[in-house]
């Protein structure tokens, strides 16, 4: 049951993160837990524990992190510890009891995407985190890749014009034998919607500095069933344990219900200088093979159009006014300053959402970064391409 905070208490804590180091425990041991750790830890916060459900593996990473307490009960921890700020890095099903909890606690909180597994779970937490007075960051963080800043500069520039489309097109060609795990089910918070659509989504709205207003589309699953193979921590490393089902007789398999494949249209409300609303593609084969570089960004004005190489607008980027040819531009060294210098697009993108929101928490001003509100209209618009039933507006 989610707990009340006092006000009076409410404000204890807000005036004690503006004065003392802020600490922070994280929710996940894997890939996103240790990263999150690493970005608060660049941000200034001390992370102070690390929960995650099988005890060997959350002592060896905490330890090896120089994280000094690793537990099991996420719940026993935030009593514990009393943190300021929790960070969850588990799968998005694992999200929406332990998001409750650390409101109730008080805590200011950093989510990876998905928010929750469905909409009515993140509209839930998205209006208990504020009743309750704390801060959110919702971490579709890819737009923060320096060709999708670049691209917003050239767009608040006017170098396209008006802005009238936008599609973002990728194939991952995965191997249907990566062996079972969250990504293969959506109540555990997977699909190619979750974990790609929302990247996509997230840099559309930021070069355009808009608002979604509405969406259809359609989704298909590709693979029916995944094969099991135990003792897997690393996401990332789940490719490298794909079976020869020929080779193995007692193979076991389980359902999967998470799509693979979708496409997606729809319109987003540009900044206020704008006078029309942009379309948007979003078109994902996850089985599906790319042809050399395929996969890409795109924005097209009344002007001109600007193109950037790779799925989540890795670069390079080239812009093409109506008379003239593409020409490749490059981000200037004072955006590459306002940003972490981290190689790793992952790990960056994490650490300048963790600069700006904990820059927020301690009194310094809110920089636009995503909130829970924003995590709960993704999810919203995942339902919504899932259910398949024509054109849906948005939450306001």
């Amino acid at each position: 049951m989610l707990r009340t905070v006092e006000s009076g208490n409410l404000g204890k804590l807000l005036e004690k993160r503006m004065t003392e180091k802020l600490t922070a425990i994280v929710h996940g041991s894997g890939f996103a837990g240790t990263g999150h750790a690493e970005a608060l830890r660049d941000a200034g916060v001390e992370v102070v524990g690390m929960v995650s459900r099988t005890p060997a593996v959350v002592k060896e990473v905490a330890a090896n992190m120089g994280i000094p307490f690793a537990g099991t009960d996420w719940d026993a921890a935030l009593s514990q510890l009393k943190p300021d700020i929790v960070a969850l890095g588990t799968p998005g099903g694992a999200h929406y009891e332990a998001l409750l909890s650390a409101i109730a606690a008080g805590c200011h909180i950093y989510c990876d995407k998905p928010l929750t597994a469905y909409a009515s779970e993140s509209k839930d937490v998205h209006e208990k985190a504020e009743a309750a007075g704390v801060k959110t960051a919702f971490a579709a963080s890819f737009c923060y890749q320096p060709h999708a800043l670049l691209a917003q500069e050239l767009v608040q520039q006017g170098a396209i014009g008006e802005p009238q489309e936008t599609e973002f097109i990728s194939h991952y060609n995965l191997n249907p034998l990566i062996p079972f795990g969250w990504s293969h089910r959506i109540d555990l918070g997977g699909g190619r919607l979750s974990n790609n659509f929302t990247h996509k989504l997230a840099i559309a709205l930021r070069v355009l500095d808009g608002k979604l207003l509405s969406i259809n589309g359609e989704t298909r699953n590709d693979m029916y069933v995944a094969p099991v193979v135990e003792g897997i921590h690393d996401f990332r490393e789940r490719g490298n344990f794909a079976p020869d089902p020929s080779g193995d007789p007692e193979l076991q398999w389980k359902s999967v219900d998470a799509e693979y494949t979708y496409t997606a249209m729809a319109s987003i409300e540009p900044s206020a200088e704008h006078r029309m609303p942009v379309s948007a593609l979003f078109k994902h084969g996850g089985m599906h093979p790319r042809f050399q570089h395929e996969d890409s960004v795109d924005f097209f004005g009344s002007d001109a159009a600007i193109h950037i190489d790779g799925a989540y607008a890795q670069g390079p980027l080239f812009l093409k006014e109506r008379k003239g040819d593409w020409k490749r531009i490059n981000p200037s060294a004072q955006l590459m300053g306002s940003i972490p210098d981290i190689e790793d697009d992952t790990q960056r993108n994490w650490t300048q959402l963790a600069r700006e929101f904990v820059a927020d928490i301690r009194g310094e001003g809110y920089s636009g970064y995503q909130t829970f509100k924003d995590g709960w209209i993704f999810q919203e618009a995942i339902d919504a391409i899932r259910r398949a039933d024509g054109r849906t507006e948005m939450p306001s």
